[in-house]
């Protein structure tokens, strides 16, 4: 698939200074809403979660859960209160948490057969939760789910054995993030549509030629750069049949690749780029180390707490043909229990949350860009600040992108933190790229298998 160089323009996507202070969601509805959720980022426990879904006072009751920050539930809790006030026979008791302890406890509830009637899903959990009963097959909802307006490739990403098991609520892309204002002033060229992972390398060298610091972060320890990478080539991280879509051979090129820049410290030092705990404040370009790092762009807002002068958002490096590996990618999901009591109603809270106009407004692009297209160009011109930002990011995406991969194999999670402790042997030099690689093949064969 061809590049972008054929474009003349693109859009710096810079973002003002940030405020001294965090920006809140200024509507007292949302305010409201904020004070009454009993959920903290550590627990998932909401006030009126008892772990039932059972009908009281004559309406329906469903448990539904997310994971996210304050400003997301926030926005979530007001547009539930507008569904309980279009569906008056149906009450929703809701509960969030931080990402981890939410995945920690939906895997809990899930083993005990207790899965909440309506749940968020990271791309990761499909396989594993469809495969294992725990989801709804959402094909047999199609009374009451709409998905007509939603992009097909995006739409597949929520199937398992050509069963839709989860709809998309948002989508993202990866990007690279930089220092604006410190690129500008060492002096080099800025990144540009169609620039491949050379030109990448090249600008990483540069950067550190001119001012003594790392250009980024290393990517090597990235899976998620390393997908990139490989469907550029045209190959990908896993085949339909879920197995390895590459060799070690290509692994020990992407390593060999990012091992040398790490060795002429054009990407950070390997005691940097092992402090990463999928925090951005604990990156090298969170904590004014690098001047760049890859990220997913929703992800990137963080950023602008720590760069005093403000990010931009590049595009992912090319292929050296211009062959683009980046993808719009499902930022999140939403599924329903299998053994819910009220699959109808679930699955109208589903729609009304994807579809319903008046929601996406309050949502906004909290869990990423709509996939509703529609509602996707109706809110366009609503959206400030960084949300407004990732939407002009996106936007000369359309259409110039291969469709994303389906859902990764359920051993995915597992093999991320195999991915990242095999380079770090790599980044310490006590394997070599060939033999970290082999390693790291054999390990993820096994897991696959199991």
């Amino acid at each position: 698939m061809p590049g972008n160089r054929t474009r003349k323009s693109w859009p710096s996507h810079r973002t003002a200074k940030p405020p001294r202070r965090p920006r809140p969601f200024r509507t007292a509805t949302a305010t409201a809403a904020l004070l009454a959720l009993c959920a903290t980022a550590a627990t998932l426990t909401a006030c009126s979660d008892t772990g039932e879904s059972t009908s009281a006072g004559g309406n329906v009751v469903l448990r539904y859960t997310w994971w996210g920050n304050p400003d997301r539930a926030a926005r979530t809790q007001e547009a539930v209160d507008l569904f309980e006030k279009k569906y008056p026979g149906i009450d929703v008791q809701t509960s969030f948490a931080g990402y981890e302890p939410y995945k920690q406890k939906l895997a809990t509830q899930a083993a005990g057969g207790d899965a909440p009637d309506v749940m968020q899903l990271d791309y990761r959990m499909i396989d594993q939760y469809a495969s294992g009963g725990v989801l709804l097959d959402l094909g047999k909802q199609r009374t009451v789910l709409e998905t007509g307006e939603f992009e097909p490739g995006l739409l597949a990403t929520g199937k398992v054995d050509g069963k839709l098991y989860a709809i998309p609520q948002g989508r993202g892309t990866e990007t690279m993030v930089y220092d604006t204002t410190q690129w500008k002033a060492a002096g080099v060229e800025l990144p540009k549509p169609g620039w491949t992972w050379t030109d990448w390398a090249d600008a990483m060298r540069e950067l550190a030629d001119k001012t003594g610091k790392p250009g980024g972060t290393d990517p090597g320890q990235s899976e998620d750069a390393f997908e990139i990478w490989l469907r550029g080539q045209g190959k990908s991280l896993y085949t339909e049949d879920k197995r390895l879509g590459f060799t070690a051979d290509d692994l020990t090129r992407w390593w060999t690749f990012t091992d040398k820049l790490r060795r002429e410290g054009a990407v950070s030092s390997a005691e940097q780029t092992t402090q990463l705990d999928g925090s951005v404040e604990n990156t090298p370009l969170g904590r004014g180390t690098a001047f760049s790092e890859m990220n997913w762009d929703a992800p990137a807002s963080g950023y602008l707490a720590l760069v005093p002068d403000g990010i931009s958002l590049a595009p992912m490096p090319s292929n050296e043909d211009g062959t683009p590996g980046q993808y719009f990618k499902p930022s999140m999901f939403m599924g329903v229990a299998a053994d819910t009591g009220h699959p109808k109603e679930s699955a109208q809270l589903v729609d009304f949350m994807l579809n319903d106009r008046e929601a996406a407004k309050i949502v906004g692009a909290s869990r990423g860009i709509p996939v509703n297209e529609s509602i996707r160009d109706e809110i366009s011109s609503d959206l400030k600040d960084f949300d407004k930002t990732i939407y002009e990011y996106q936007a000369p995406f359309e259409g110039k992108l291969n469709a994303p991969p389906q859902a990764p194999p359920s051993g995915d999670s597992a093999l991320q933190t195999t991915f990242q402790r095999d380079y770090d042997q790599v980044s310490y030099e006590r394997l070599s790229p060939r033999e970290a690689a082999e390693n790291y093949i054999t390990e993820a064969k096994a897991e696959l298998r199991s």
